[in-house]
């Protein structure tokens, strides 16, 4: 009996001690678990930090023209309408890279098309620093126009794998915040490189900005992760995940597939030409406005930089906030946003080019570059429509319409200023808002079938 009794307390002993020990490895797992999460959400603000710092700079060898355009038109003797076709050679290569290198960074490495793209277009820009004929400028500034097209799709469909869906519009517009603030950096680096060196005049903005973009390429290759399998990660899973299912079929079915599914999707299509209108509405006046200010209001080209910085600010600002209300108060709805954007785009474009006083028209393109920039949310709705397997190249697809509408305005605002006054540009760009009013409205009610 004592035998029993004995055998039973060492059983009882056993399973607590087997019990503690239970407890002991849960608490281990669980403690691993949350190491494991430390280190995903730190390489996670890594990739997206260390693209949103590269492309901060990245802009100072692409908006750098827009802002010596009068001086290279009188140094090589030709028109401002001839130098905005030289503009929009840019715009027409990067609209077609995009189309392509989404799928091309997915097929052989994000972070290696990120870091060719910025090496080449150093490279181009400097070498454009040294040419006299504007026909050579134009081919180059068009394949320049192609390398710069490396980077976002490819950057934001990294973005995408790693941030979740309810998170998405905070990391979208981060990352497109970075975006709109390259704006602001180019411009006041092109403006301390004209103070630095007069004496090479438009051609400085070619040669020392490219430096700080070329140092930039040392963050993406340290903290960069194209995914978070390359960092030794489970892949991100969510609610409904059918990324794995996708993946798989795209093996099966070829680079061109997700071209395929996309455009047979009429709520994608409807989205390109919103993308469009957006691209013609950021670029026309990114393009045109410092023009506008040393042509139509007489100030320096010193003076109207510093007016037309607002707008590449206000711009930044919508990038990073307007994708955020979309998740938080908006609870993921995000045509409402693009929407509201229309209405107040449209008023402002009718009544900027009647006002002629410099600090109003300055507050107003502040105003105006707040609303017309309804591209963060349109990178949202890239990442909502094809998750993380079509993600990066349903951004090139939206991508490349926006730079198709921004080199359709590159090449012909230029005559539509010179054939009927600067009034005409805006007042076209606040018409194309109410058009892209009415294919959001038809868009909402619209669901994507295949993806």
């Amino acid at each position: 009996m004592s035998d029993d009794i004995t055998l039973q307390t060492e059983v009882a002993e056993l399973q607590t001690e087997v019990t503690e020990l239970q407890t002991e490895v849960a608490e281990i797992k669980e403690e691993l678990r949350k190491m494991r999460w430390e280190r995903f959400k730190r390489i996670m603000w890594l990739t997206l930090l260390s693209f949103g710092f590269a492309y901060l700079f990245f802009y100072n060898g692409r908006q750098n023209i827009n802002l010596v355009m009068t001086q290279m038109a009188d140094d090589l003797g030709s028109s401002t309408a001839a130098l905005g076709v030289v503009s929009s050679s840019l715009f027409w290569c990067y609209a077609f890279g995009q189309l392509i290198n989404g799928r091309l960074g997915a097929a052989f490495g994000y972070k290696r098309f990120i870091i060719l793209g910025i090496i080449a277009s150093a490279v181009l820009n400097v070498v454009i620093s040294y040419q006299h004929s504007i026909p050579v400028i134009a081919v180059l500034w068009g394949l320049n126009g192609y390398v710069q097209s490396m980077l976002w799709s490819n950057g934001l469909g990294v973005v995408n794998k790693w941030w979740p869906k309810e998170k998405r519009g905070f990391a979208t517009g981060l990352t497109t915040f970075f975006s709109g603030m390259a704006q602001v950096v180019t411009y006041l680096t092109i403006l301390l490189c004209l103070e630095l060196n007069p004496e090479w005049g438009w051609r400085a903005a070619f040669r020392f900005p490219m430096i700080p973009m070329v140092l930039m390429i040392i963050a993406i290759v340290f903290f960069f992760k194209d995914s978070p399998e390359k960092a030794g990660f489970e892949p991100l899973q969510e609610e409904n995940d059918q990324d794995t299912a996708m993946d798989e079929e795209i093996k099966k079915k070829g680079f061109i597939y997700p071209y395929k599914v996309l455009f047979s999707e009429p709520k994608v299509i409807l989205f390109c030409l919103i993308s469009a209108i957006a691209g013609i509405g950021r670029y026309g006046l990114l393009t045109w406005v410092p023009t506008y200010f040393t042509e139509e209001l007489g100030l320096t080209i010193k003076d109207g930089i510093f007016s037309s910085i607002l707008l590449p600010f206000g711009q930044a600002c919508a990038m990073f906030i307007f994708p955020i209300i979309t998740d938080k108060l908006l609870k993921g709805k995000r045509e409402p946003m693009l929407i509201i954007a229309a209405i107040i785009t449209f008023a402002g474009m009718i009544c900027f080019p009647f006002v002629k006083q410099q600090t109003l028209a300055s507050v107003m393109l502040f105003v105006l570059g707040v609303f017309s920039m309804v591209t963060g949310v349109i990178w949202t709705i890239a990442g909502d429509i094809g998750g993380k397997a079509f993600s990066s190249t349903v951004v090139g697809v939206f991508d490349w319409a926006v730079y198709m509408g921004a080199a359709l305005q590159a090449a012909l605002f230029g005559f539509v200023k010179d054939a009927f006054g600067w009034p005409a540009i805006f007042i076209i760009i606040g018409a194309l808002y109410v058009i892209l009013l009415v294919l959001t409205l038809i868009a909402r009610k619209m669901k994507t079938k295949r993806i």
